[in-house]
Parts: structure tokens; C-alpha cells; sequence
């Protein structure tokens, strides 16, 4: 039950980190000023390095300790479309660490209008893994009554 406690917890705030992290990249795009260019820059170092990563590392840990105390989960439909969703949000994740870098270095490659649609992804990724979390025993019992 630890396991799943620490699970939830650390989703809900990997998520968090990563809804936030690309605003600030809008708000990023769109400074002018080297105050608030250098604010957005530390903003966004210890929201990544100091809150999203610890909570990716932590989700997806207590993620495989669950795994190893049921490992019967390995064999559900449900389980396998719910790791190819979280290495979709690990590459999200990772790239926002790409786009993060472009901005230490004054360089960012895309508008505020590209990291407004960009910001939207998780969204896609939360809601999926939340359905598919929830309506398992509902998609186990289809597939075993066919």
C-alpha cells in the first residue's frame, strides 16, 4: 500500500512540474528583458532539477515496486499500454530538459505559440493513464469474456 501512496503522490507532482515548466517556456519566449530572462532561467532550473525529475524518478520507481510485489500486472493489457504512455511522458519529460538547455543558452527555438501547444501534451498523458488506471478491471473482464 506504501508503494502506491508514494506512486500517486509523486505522479501528481511529476505532472505538476511538468504542466508548469512549459508555461514558463511561453512566458519565456515571449520576455525581453534580461531581469526577467534570467528569473525565467532559474525558475525553471529548480523546477526541473529540483522537482520534476526527483518525482519522474520516484513515480517510475515506485512504479516497479508495485510491479515486483504483483508481478501478475506484467501480463495485463492494461499495464502494457500504461508503459508505452509513461515512455511517452519520459520523452516529453526529456525534452523539456532539451527545450530548457536552448533557453540557458539564449537560444530558444520556437515562439511562445509552439510551448503553448506544446504545454497541452501531458494533458493527453495524464487523462489516458488515469482511464486506463481506473477501468482496468473493466478491460480484464472484456478481454476474459471473449
Amino acid at each position: 500500500m506504501i508503494w502506491k501512496i508514494i506512486h500517486l503522490i509523486a505522479m501528481v507532482t511529476w505532472f505538476s512540474g511538468l504542466f508548469y515548466l512549459p508555461r514558463l517556456f511561453v512566458y519565456h519566449a515571449d520576455s525581453k528583458d534580461i531581469l526577467s530572462l534570467d528569473r525565467f532561467k532559474i525558475m525553471e532550473h529548480k523546477l526541473y532539477y529540483g522537482i520534476t525529475w526527483p518525482s519522474a524518478v520516484m513515480t517510475t520507481l515506485a512504479g516497479m515496486a508495485l510491479l515486483h510485489e504483483n508481478p501478475l500486472l506484467l501480463h495485463q493489457p492494461w499495464i502494457q499500454v500504461k508503459f508505452v504512455l509513461v515512455l511517452g511522458l519520459w520523452a516529453y519529460h526529456l525534452m523539456c530538459g532539451h527545450y530548457l538547455r536552448a533557453f540557458k543558452q539564449d537560444r530558444a527555438p520556437y515562439t511562445h505559440v509552439f510551448y503553448r501547444w506544446f504545454n497541452e501534451i501531458p494533458v493527453f498523458f495524464l487523462v489516458s493513464i488515469i482511464i486506463l488506471a481506473i477501468q482496468k478491471p473493466l478491460l480484464w473482464s472484456i478481454q476474459h469474456a471473449f
